[in-house]
């Protein structure tokens, strides 16, 4: 328990802008943002961002979460993953998933390939968080090099998160998620403007391909696999823009000049 005369710490300025601060810390804090101008910009810089998030992402946020993204089937321990489980998975997309809330604003096939409903389950995470405030990730991106080691770990083989700065886009940190065939990789990445971008990756049987594009009326995704790994970068329907990160992101994770033109003309 907090005392009503302790220090004011950071943690309580994110519940602060969230309106969840006990009432017996309320006055402190607010004494502490009157004579604090540098937290006091802070705080109004989260309320713009969280305000621009519910704006933009709000309607993806409260749509019914896909049982298989329950929590308490992400955090049960000693799942194992069999290509019985990953078949039984893909033939219940393939059944009802076109009319489903995972395909809900993307243009699913009707007859959608593995790698398809992967990017399909991209999507579902996509949705899932990014119209989180407090809570979008695991790991924080400030632990980066852990979040990349554990997931690495788990996934059993080499990760990068890209470094997106130099597109105006900072790592808000990662999380595991249950994929089609396995564990999956997940990464949030976020303008400053509150738009959000996901990297959902794992590994595949699926054929390696160059880029593709499957858009949505609220989602959309490029898509690659590359070495027996698919990768999925998903945002915002406006494919310049997509198009532009997933480069950016491609050309480190693959380590290939960005001289040479990935996407696919669709």
């Amino acid at each position: 328990m907090v005392h009503r005369d302790s220090p004011v710490t950071e943690d309580e300025l994110h519940v602060y802008v969230d309106g969840e601060l006990p009432a017996d810390r309320l006055a402190a804090v607010e004494n502490w943002l009157a004579t604090h101008p540098e937290d006091a910009a802070r705080v109004a810089t989260w309320r713009t961002q969280a305000d621009a998030i519910r704006a933009r992402f709000g309607g993806l946020a409260k749509e019914p979460v896909p049982e298989r993204l329950w929590l308490d089937r992400i955090t049960r321990r000693g799942r194992v993953w069999t290509a019985m489980a990953a078949a039984a998975v893909v033939a219940a997309f393939v059944i009802g998933g076109a009319t489903g809330w995972v395909a809900r604003g993307v243009s699913v096939p009707a007859q959608a390939s593995p790698f398809e409903m992967f990017t399909n389950d991209a999507l579902s995470a996509y949705k899932l968080y990014v119209g989180e405030v407090r809570h979008p990730v695991e790991v924080p991106g400030i632990e980066r090099a852990h979040l990349v080691q554990w997931l690495s770990k788990r996934l059993n083989f080499q990760l990068r998160a890209p470094n997106l700065e130099d597109i105006g886009l900072k790592l808000v940190g990662g999380r595991l998620l249950p994929g089609p065939t396995g564990p999956a990789a997940f990464f949030m990445y976020e303008a400053p403007s509150g738009d959000r971008y996901t990297l959902y990756c794992g590994t595949t049987t699926a054929v390696q391909t160059a880029m593709r594009y499957q858009g949505g009326e609220q989602a959309a995704a490029f898509y690659w696999v590359d070495r027996d790994v698919a990768y999925v970068l998903s945002g915002a329907p406006d494919r310049d823009q997509l198009l532009k990160v997933a480069q950016a992101a491609y050309d480190q994770i693959e380590s290939r000049p960005s001289s040479q033109p990935m996407a696919e003309k669709m």
